[in-house]
């Protein structure tokens, strides 16, 4: 379990019961990293709407390029809730298990257009070493076709997945095998 005090929806009432609601409504169910924010309902609504901005919008990008991109960050970061939440969700859009094993452990073993490879280096080593991204690095994904509104939703999903990996092993946020699925993807 956390090693905060979280509030369940059981006993949640006033803003935090709204902003359950407003999660489920979303997502169809409540996430452990939803959960974490019971002390502070006004950031857990705020945290799931750029959630829901990034992963879902349109961006250029597709749901399983995105859920891809979400699993390489978090494995960079050691993060093993997201690693294993997006890897389901990837699983859902792909269909293929074994892929999905294989995106968990090491993206360049996947066989994957030079197009996503770039994406997903671009993020590696966004998350790795920040201040050794450079403008050739955009220039290398512009080179496979991404525009620079694509560019700029790459770098707002590395972006949101360091800093929900720090949230959840800052916090210690778990999961069950129930906890990850059965949501909206």
């Amino acid at each position: 379990m956390a090693w905060i005090e979280i509030i369940d929806e059981k006993h949640a009432k006033g803003d935090l019961k709204d902003a359950y609601d407003h999660v489920e409504g979303k997502r169809g169910k409540i996430s452990n990293i939803m959960r974490i924010h019971s002390l502070n309902p006004e950031a857990m609504k705020d945290h799931l709407d750029l959630y829901i901005s990034v992963m879902f919008s349109n961006s250029g990008l597709s749901r399983a390029d995105r859920e891809l991109l979400a699993i390489i960050v978090s494995r960079v970061n050691g993060c093993d809730y997201c690693v294993n939440h997006h890897s389901e969700a990837l699983y859902h859009h792909w269909k293929d298990r074994g892929r999905v094993d294989l995106a968990k452990k090491d993206f360049r073993s996947l066989d994957l257009s030079e197009r996503i490879f770039r994406m997903l280096e671009y993020g590696e080593k966004l998350t790795k070493d920040p201040k050794l991204v450079g403008k050739e690095d955009v220039e290398r994904l512009r080179d496979v076709g991404f525009s620079d509104r694509n560019i700029l939703n790459i770098n707002l999903i590395v972006s949101y997945f360091n800093f929900v990996n720090r949230i959840s092993s800052g916090l210690g946020v778990d999961y069950t095998s129930e906890e990850m699925t059965g949501y909206r993807y």
